[in-house]
This record gives C-alpha cells, sequence and structure tokens, in this order.
C-alpha cells in the first residue's frame, strides 16, 4: 500500500493506493482523486515548467514549459536538453521553443513574450 496526497484540487485528499488489489484507491472525495491515485502509481506524469537561455532580448531566460505531462523520470533529462539551448528573441507565448522533447511527442512551449 501507498500514501498519496491528491493534487488535482485544492482539497489534498490522503489517498491510500492498494497496488495488490488492482490499485484500489480510498480516501478520494471525488473520480479526479481516484484517476490521479491509480495513474500516480501506475505511470507518474508532470509538466515541466523552467526557463531557457534567450539573446537579443532585455531579459536572459525565458519561461517555459511542456505542453502536457511527461513521465516523471523523464523531467531531469528534459531539463538538461533545454539548458543546452539558446532561443533567439523575439518569441511570444505559445511558440514552440522545442519540438517532440525526448522523442515524447510532447512539445515545449514559450509562456511569455519577449521582444527584441
Amino acid at each position: 500500500m501507498k500514501n498519496l496526497i491528491c493534487i488535482v484540487c485544492p482539497r489534498g485528499c490522503r489517498l491510500t493506493v492498494d497496488e495488490e488489489n488492482g490499485y484500489m484507491v480510498s480516501g478520494n472525495q471525488c473520480a479526479r482523486g481516484q484517476e490521479y491515485g491509480k495513474n500516480e502509481i501506475q505511470h507518474p506524469v508532470r509538466t515541466v515548467t523552467t526557463t531557457m537561455r534567450i539573446q537579443s532580448a532585455s531579459m536572459k531566460l525565458c519561461p517555459v514549459r511542456t505542453e502536457k505531462p511527461i513521465p516523471k523520470g523523464m523531467m531531469f533529462d528534459c531539463i538538461n536538453a533545454l539548458n543546452a539551448i539558446t532561443l533567439k528573441a523575439p518569441v511570444k507565448t505559445g511558440d514552440i521553443a522545442f519540438e517532440n522533447i525526448l522523442s515524447t511527442g510532447v512539445n515545449v512551449i514559450v509562456t511569455r513574450d519577449i521582444l527584441s
């Protein structure tokens, strides 16, 4: 049995997931908690939020995030890959900063407009 705190909504339900009985989830107050508990044990994923260097801009760093969650075990590899890249200004919110990061099928997008 694993104990988790659900992060889907502000309630923060204390979940217990029984891996031996088909990933039965208890302690959730909504269906979203049930799904979160099961997925967190079987296939944990996270949205990566970080910054990338940017040149020809008033700022030195540009905030970015993955469009969709990626496997939790790939988070640091994703950040390291993005640290090796420098964007070129101008960029707009929603622009793709990196396509198909680590062959996950997920794009990394810019989250702030930055002018030259």
